[in-house]
């Protein structure tokens, strides 16, 4: 039986690079689409294009996710770089108000397992495409987890470790719960 499989957390924890090692061992996985529409923005002229417009990237970025969710592989496991919760998290961050719509949807879609990186201090790095402080990335996570209790969902905590080791928890937990089926 497929997964879908989320790795979150706030910005600079090692998500893509966890995400590049699981596609490296063979999996199925769906990438960030965040960076791909902020550097459009910035081609545009536009330097950081959630914080010109947060509301109208959110539902953007909602609709790209909900899409990329549902037409993701149902031969295998699925592991996405990101998921929608952390769009109203992030929306919350900033603190702007935002319908009940995007959170409803939200809330209609389900992962198989989330885990979560905590920040990480030593790996943190600003880039072209990162305004958030390390600051903002403990605080934004915070919120990611803040709307998974919310929602009464487990998250997992994958600790400050290697790449490998992340990757090996991760397996051996997805291995654990073929038991349970």
């Amino acid at each position: 039986m497929y997964k879908k499989i989320l790795i979150t957390g706030g910005p600079g924890t090692g998500k893509t690079e966890l995400v590049k090692g699981l596609e490296k061992k063979g999996y199925e996985c769906e990438h960030e689409i965040v960076r791909k529409l902020t550097e459009e923005g910035q081609k545009k002229g536009i330097e950081q294009l959630f914080l010109k417009d947060p509301i109208e990237f959110s539902n953007k970025l909602m609709n790209l996710r909900l899409e990329q969710f549902k037409t993701s592989s149902k031969k295998s496991h699925v592991f996405f770089d990101r998921g929608v919760h952390e769009i109203i998290a992030y929306l919350n961050f900033l603190e702007i108000e935002f319908d009940k719509i995007l959170f409803n949807k939200s809330k209609n879609v389900v992962y198989d397992h989330i885990f979560i990186l905590p920040p990480w201090r030593e790996i943190y790095r600003n880039d072209n495409a990162r305004y958030e402080s390390f600051e903002d990335s403990v605080k934004i996570y915070n919120e990611i987890s803040n709307i998974y209790k919310e929602l009464n969902v487990e998250i997992i905590v994958l600790e400050k470790t290697s790449i490998k080791n992340r990757i090996d928890k991760i397996l051996k937990k997805i291995d654990s719960s073929k038991d349970e089926i």
